[in-house]
C-alpha cells in the first residue's frame, strides 16, 4: 500500500480550535505541526520588545532581517515556539500581543517574510500547518484543506479559558472585542485576507468536541494519503 506524505492546511477564525486539533492531528500521523499564528505573534513580540513603529517600512525590513522563527518539541511532546533561538511560547500568548498581531500581520512585507519562512518549513510535506492564508496562499496545492468557523460566543469563552489555563483572568467582553476587531482586520485586509480556499472543506467547530475535530481531520487526511 502506497501511503504518501501530505500538507494538511488549517485555515479559519481564530479560537475555533485550529491549533489544537492541527497539534493533536500531527501529533498522531507523525508529522510536524507549524503554527503560522505563532509566527506572526512572534514577529509582534519582536516589534513590541524592540520599539518598531509598525508604520516605519526601513524600521520593518531592518526588524525582519533579524527575525528567525523555528519550533522544536519538547520532553512533553509539545511543540514551542523560537524567536531567535529563545523559547517564547508563553510569552506571544499574552493579551499585549494579541491587541496588535492582526495590525503587524496586515503589513505585506511582514507576511512574505513568514510565508517565505513557512514554505522552508514544509519544503518536504509531512506537515499540518493552520493559520489565515495557509491553502490560499502558502500551500495552495495542499493535499487537505480545512477552514474551521464557530460562533462568537463559543471562541470568546475558549480564548478566556485559554489565558485562564495561562492565570491571566481577561473580561469576557475584552476578549469579545478583541476577537471581533481581528476577524475585521483579518478578513478585509489588502494583504492575503482571511478566506476560505475553494477547495477547503469546511468544519463548524460551535458544538463539537476537539476529539471530534481530530476524528473527522484524520478521517479525511488518511484518505488523501492512500490516494494515488
Amino acid at each position: 500500500m502506497n501511503i504518501r506524505k501530505i500538507i494538511i492546511a488549517i485555515d479559519g477564525y481564530s479560537a475555533c480550535g485550529k491549533s489544537t486539533t492541527a497539534k493533536e492531528t500531527a501529533k498522531i500521523l507523525g508529522y510536524k505541526y507549524i503554527d503560522s499564528g505563532a509566527m506572526y505573534r512572534a514577529v509582534t513580540m519582536y516589534f513590541l520588545d524592540h520599539h518598531v513603529a509598525v508604520t516605519n517600512l526601513h524600521e520593518v525590513k531592518k526588524a525582519l532581517a533579524s527575525i528567525h522563527i523555528s519550533f522544536h518539541v519538547n520532553s512533553k511532546n509539545v511543540t514551542e515556539t523560537f524567536l531567535n533561538g529563545l523559547n517564547v511560547e508563553e510569552e506571544i500568548r499574552h493579551m499585549r500581543v494579541s491587541e496588535i498581531v492582526s495590525q503587524v500581520s496586515t503589513i505585506k512585507e511582514v507576511r512574505h517574510a513568514m510565508v517565505e519562512q513557512q514554505r522552508k518549513l514544509g519544503k518536504q510535506r509531512g506537515i499540518v500547518m493552520d493559520g489565515r492564508d495557509i491553502g490560499t496562499v502558502v500551500f495552495p496545492d495542499a493535499e487537505l484543506k480545512l477552514f474551521m468557523t464557530a460562533n462568537i460566543l463559543t471562541r470568546a469563552f475558549r480564548r478566556q479559558k485559554e489565558l485562564l489555563d495561562r492565570d491571566y483572568l481577561v473580561d469576557l467582553d475584552e476578549v469579545i472585542e478583541n476577537i471581533t476587531n481581528r476577524d475585521r482586520l483579518d478578513t478585509t485586509r489588502t494583504e492575503s485576507p482571511l478566506r476560505k480556499a475553494k477547495d477547503a472543506l469546511e468544519i463548524d467547530t460551535t458544538h463539537i468536541t476537539i476529539d471530534e475535530q481530530v476524528d473527522e481531520v484524520l478521517r479525511m487526511a488518511v484518505s488523501r494519503m492512500l490516494k494515488n
